[in-house]
């Protein structure tokens, strides 16, 4: 692994390209500048395949490395939101590209890139690890959600995630469950904004901010809980969070954006709200809180999607299998 972020994982050498502490604003031309490193622990590695995540960042940074064979996956908004001129070049001439969206792979191929080229890898879910389990009361009594109803949302504070839309949904909520806890998860620029929101409608007791969670500590959180919900104004394909949470059984509430109705049929494994909509948002909580077997219903759907179409070892296959058609194409 080559990275400008510090990262320690399990089983993987990180090679962390360390940049001088400047402003924001003079990252890219230092990373621009890291080139020559990053070719040069290229170089010393050997490796058999170069893999860039994420297309304007590191994809960009693999593309000029020109090594071969060479993977680049888009992430969303890198080829969903970025001006094409940027793109065509640097996608074009790539052996393979993955996202893990019918909509994103849409837009690529729209930038002009042969449609078989363009594989769809899902990120998945470690089902092993994200699974059904006993609702975890001790970490309910130290979040004081104890023998109460709670919803939990995992989307960072930022205003994509529209977190605000969820606060605003709470006096309802409240006024037909008052036991009802929320549980926010997630750190962001709107971390200070949404705790003094939720002061002003007079919600602060009955809504936890947890900060940022391990993906260890994740299913803990989520068997505690019995409501999902994501409020995102856009996403890629499916949230990594969503579908963790629907591994773990849980009923969920989502937005109706993206390729979210590929995963959630509206009343029958979840509800899709729209955006930026608390009312209708805090009608699906309700009824969902006040029905157990709606709730265990949708949740044992869903725990079958999620093995079934966005398992992490089954995807990882597929990924392995491309990786293994490159080299031996490249061998050849």
């Amino acid at each position: 692994m080559i990275s400008f972020e510090y990262a320690v994982i399990a089983g993987a050498t990180v090679h962390f390209v360390k940049l001088p502490v400047l402003v924001k604003s003079a990252t890219f031309p230092l990373k621009m500048a890291s080139i020559y490193r990053i070719k040069a622990l290229i170089k010393k590695i050997e490796p058999n395949v170069l893999h860039a995540h994420y297309v304007t960042n590191y994809g960009l940074f693999g593309a000029l490395c020109n090594f071969e064979p060479f993977v680049i996956t888009a992430w969303g908004s890198d080829v969903l939101v970025v001006p094409e001129s940027r793109l065509i070049s640097m996608i074009k001439k790539h052996i393979a590209i993955t996202c893990d969206a019918k909509h994103v792979k849409e837009a690529i191929e729209r930038l002009g890139v042969h449609p078989e080229k363009i594989k769809l890898i899902y990120f998945g879910v470690d089902t092993r690890k994200f699974s059904l389990g006993q609702k975890n009361e001790m970490l309910k009594a130290k979040l004081g959600t104890y023998k109460s109803p709670t919803v939990i949302s995992l989307r960072n504070l930022e205003p994509i995630y529209d977190v605000e839309s969820l606060i605003k949904s709470a006096p309802s909520v409240l006024k037909e469950i008052p036991e009802t806890k929320f549980v926010i998860a997630g750190k962001g620029s709107e971390d200070k904004k949404l705790k003094e929101l939720a002061k002003s409608l007079g919600v602060s007791k009955s809504i936890k901010f947890v900060g940022f969670i391990r993906n260890d500590e994740l299913p803990s959180y989520l068997n505690a809980t019995d409501v999902y919900v994501s409020t995102s104004l856009s996403d890629a394909g499916i949230a990594a969070s969503t579908a963790e949470a629907m591994a773990c059984g849980l009923p969920v509430v989502i937005t109706d954006t993206a390729d979210n109705r590929k995963w959630v049929e509206h009343g029958i494994n979840g509800f899709l709200v729209p955006v930026k909509d608390p009312k209708s948002l805090a009608e699906k909580i309700i009824y969902l809180l006040r029905n157990e077997d709606v709730r265990k219903r949708f949740g044992k759907i869903n725990r079958e999607i999620i093995e079934e179409r966005n398992n992490y070892y089954k995807e990882m296959e597929k990924m392995e299998d491309i990786y293994k058609e490159l080299i031996r194409s490249h061998e050849k």
